[in-house]
């Protein structure tokens, strides 16, 4: 058996991490960074650039550099969430045959799989350039709040990118893993992720060997955009007033704007002013226009406080479902790219009324934590045992529109359970199986995640069928449904997989393309 190792996929940037030594270690790339922008482009020549190179095109190639797609994956175009990324996108997201968003470049439509796959190939060759070997499998991370076909989304990724995906693990999750390496004695650990896209709180308990999730929570479009986009945002509306120019439709103004806000914000992180200075950022009547101005850390907490206060309101839930008050937490873990924000670190610590562990690399723990995982699994160590929850309830829909829990939020998994469930017609010979994901009473709010027809119930009048629902859900978070008449044992069974993710023939032409290297682009 080849390496086994731990990829953190991330919205803003990738790590990959191996097992060497007897300790987990992060593995840098080609130019010394331990970690890679996620981050795909296409150069005028048709040549495919990835992490660093792509970044380095991105304001004079706007239209054909693609960034934070992590938060398209799993998703319908018409998503509330993918309509808000279209707003400022230079990049062309169109509507794809299976409803999904994809990203057009030039004559060629990417799905958001496709592009993780390609990122999680670039991961899978900084490995192995390390290694000297080839590596074919790999565990990696999701944030903890993904439904099942976000999870699908990205096992399909790794498929693209040439990995068996052992298991999908939840970030926080893998953090806890790495936070607990080191640790001895009973805990009870929160771990505050805020990435580059995506939100995730989990209280997690440590105690004889055991790591068990009591609840999770969280938001999958809230992160580090969405402060990179209200500082665009106020820059825009500041040069529209001063110079009279609108540049939401300028792409390549539009990027220089998205890397010089993320700058600003970083560097109030360490100061209290920061410059915004961005000559010839467009032209009027002939004459260059230049953007020149700055930006304080107050301006910058007042333009992003209701986004920290929304990930508190996370926080609260999940306490709540964990049964926990703040006080009882024994420690708090801050990670990703975003919790280095003064702002954030103080709104955590009043909440808690703790200061926060810093002895983790908010950038690094989690590839850390998806490479022990995978040490565990294919050494089948028992040292430790991991015990995780599905995020999100699962049912079906029901008579009148209602929503049928069967699995309830923070249940742990692996877990199994069924439930009687009857026709609502005389002679009614099939009945057609909605399987959801969600928390609205209603069906129609949640998410589905897939259908199926159960035939041949023997003609009776209605409500005496007996039809036992039965959902199965992996320690990945993976769900399969199965239907079964307990008259004739006939018996319909899926393995969930939602109308938004790639066909089986679209993800074996994918594998085929990318393992031969045939895929060029035109345009």
């Amino acid at each position: 058996m080849g390496r086994v190792i731990g990829i953190d996929l991330g919205t803003t940037n990738s790590c990959v991490a191996v097992f060497e030594d007897g300790r987990p270690i992060v593995v840098p790339n080609s130019g010394g960074y331990k970690t890679t922008p996620s981050m795909f482009g296409v150069a005028d020549d048709g040549k495919r650039l990835v992490g660093h190179l792509a970044k380095r095109q991105a304001i004079t190639n706007a239209r054909h550099t693609v960034f934070a797609t992590k938060r398209l994956i799993g998703r319908r175009f018409d998503d509330t969430e993918a309509q808000r990324t279209l707003e400022f996108s230079p990049f062309e997201i169109v509507r794809g045959p299976n409803d999904d968003p994809r990203v057009r470049i030039g004559e060629k439509a990417f799905t958001c799989p496709e592009i993780a796959g390609i990122i999680l190939r670039r991961m899978k060759r900084v490995a192995e350039e390390y290694l000297g070997e080839p590596v074919e499998e790999a565990v990696i991370t999701v944030p903890a709040y993904f439904t099942d076909t976000q999870r699908q989304c990205t096992r399909d990724a790794g498929k693209i990118a040439g990995l068996e995906v052992l298991r999908i693990i939840n970030e926080p999750t893998a953090a806890a893993l790495a936070y607990g390496m080191t640790r001895h004695g009973d805990e009870k650990i929160a771990v505050y992720d805020l990435g580059g896209g995506t939100f995730d709180i989990s209280i997690l308990e440590m105690s004889s060997g055991v790591l068990e999730v009591l609840a999770t929570a969280g938001n999958t479009f809230l992160g580090g955009e969405d402060l990179d986009r209200r500082i665009v945002t106020h820059l825009v509306q500041g040069f529209e007033k001063t110079a009279k120019i609108d540049l939401k439709g300028d792409a390549m103004a539009l990027q220089r704007l998205k890397d010089a806000a993320e700058k600003a914000k970083c560097d109030l992180s360490v100061r209290e002013v920061a410059e915004v200075n961005l000559p010839f950022i467009t032209s009027s009547g002939g004459e260059p226009q230049h953007l020149n101005t700055e930006i304080s850390r107050e301006t910058l907490e007042d333009l992003v406080q209701d986004i920290v206060e929304e990930t508190l309101k996370s926080v609260d839930e999940c306490l709540a479902d964990a049964g926990l008050s703040a006080s009882e937490v024994n420690q708090v873990v801050i990670v990703g790219g975003q919790t280095r924000m003064p702002m954030v670190q103080e709104a955590v610590t009043r909440h808690f009324g703790r200061r926060p562990h810093k002895g983790v690399n908010p950038d690094e723990v989690v590839a850390l934590g998806a490479v022990l995982h995978a040490h565990m699994l294919v050494e089948e160590e028992k040292e430790l045992l991991l015990l995780d929850v599905t995020p999100l309830s699962l049912g079906i829909s029901t008579f009148g529109g209602h929503f049928a829990r069967l699995i309830e939020r923070n249940t742990t998994v692996p877990v199994t359970k069924a439930h009687i469930f009857t026709t609502t017609r005389d002679d009614q010979s099939a009945v057609k199986i909605r399987v959801l994901q969600g928390e609205s009473d209603l069906a129609e709010e949640n998410d589905l995640l897939g259908e199926f027809i159960l035939a041949g119930i023997p003609l009776a009048p209605k409500g005496e069928p007996e039809i036992e629902v039965s959902f199965d859900i992996d320690s990945s978070g993976m769900v399969s449904v199965s239907a079964r008449d307990l008259a004739t044992g006939s018996e319909q069974s899926i393995a969930v997989n939602s109308t938004s993710t790639l066909t089986s023939e679209e993800l074996e032409q994918l594998v085929a393309d990318h393992e031969a290297g045939e895929v060029r682009l035109k345009g």
